[in-house]
């Protein structure tokens, strides 16, 4: 378990993209009032973009802008980690070096706080939604992404298009139960992996519940996407944890 020092934040799902500047804007005020709080990590879970389409495509003026932004605030002594999400799990190491972000694995055990914390992007846990899942696996496997990024940044940008409506006409006839995270998957995350704390984000659904487990009481934590005008972040430091509100 990696124990995170001072002041940490956590963030998830701000589904930056170039015809929303008002949450490019949200973003670097909230990495410059980070900088100003002497926040000593801050924990990407997922979703900054609203996709990515591989890392060549980073000379992209906007692409160019976050990874910029990224890069001052770490410049700035805040250590920043990335949990890849559903719209952006291309994110690879040549975005990361150049926005000096530490790439982590799906599920990362953290000591946070005191308390053994389990972070996720939050879509694992989603496992009621099977054809959701079966997708995941396709474009996280190796053949698909090596097919994938082969194709030249403007096939691969209308794919995501397409991929980006399909995904939304399929929402509309699924109900929220099943797009919500599954009870029993977060008991069987948070025992399998000892942590009584998990903050996860992907649902959009911001809220914190209490779960009993053989080991203990666990809670779990789910933070706001920033795409409807809301928004949020965690902090952990030495008052506690705190939620902060970040709402246009």
């Amino acid at each position: 378990m990696t124990e995170i020092s001072g002041t940490a934040r956590f963030i998830s799902d701000l589904h930056l993209r170039a015809e929303r500047p008002d949450l490019v804007q949200r973003f670097a005020a909230f990495l410059a009032d980070t900088a100003a709080a002497n926040v000593d990590s801050l924990f990407i879970l997922g979703d900054l973009f609203e996709y990515w389409i591989g890392d060549d495509d980073l000379a992209d003026p906007f692409n160019a802008d976050v990874c910029n932004l990224l890069r001052s605030a770490a410049d700035m002594g805040t250590s920043l980690y990335f949990i890849a999400g559903n719209r952006d799990f291309l994110i690879g190491p040549r975005f990361a070096a150049a926005a000096r972000m530490i790439l982590l694995e799906d599920t990362m055990k953290v000591g946070a706080g005191g308390t053994a914390t389990l972070l996720l992007h939050g879509d694992t846990v989603c496992t009621d939604d099977l054809p959701y899942q079966e997708f995941r696996r396709m474009v996280r496997g190796e053949e698909w992404q090596r097919r994938f990024l082969a194709r030249p940044l403007a096939e691969r940008r209308a794919e995501v298009e397409n991929l980006r409506r399909r995904s939304a006409e399929a929402m509309q006839g699924k109900s929220a139960e099943i797009m919500d995270a599954n009870a029993d998957a977060i008991r069987a995350a948070l025992s399998s992996h000892g942590c009584s704390r998990l903050i996860h984000g992907h649902t959009h659904r911001p809220g914190k519940d209490s779960y009993d487990l053989p080991s203990g009481r666990a809670e779990r934590y789910v933070l706001s996407d920033w795409d409807t005008g809301r928004g949020d972040a965690l902090e952990i430091g030495a008052t506690g944890l705190r939620r902060l509100d970040l709402s246009a």
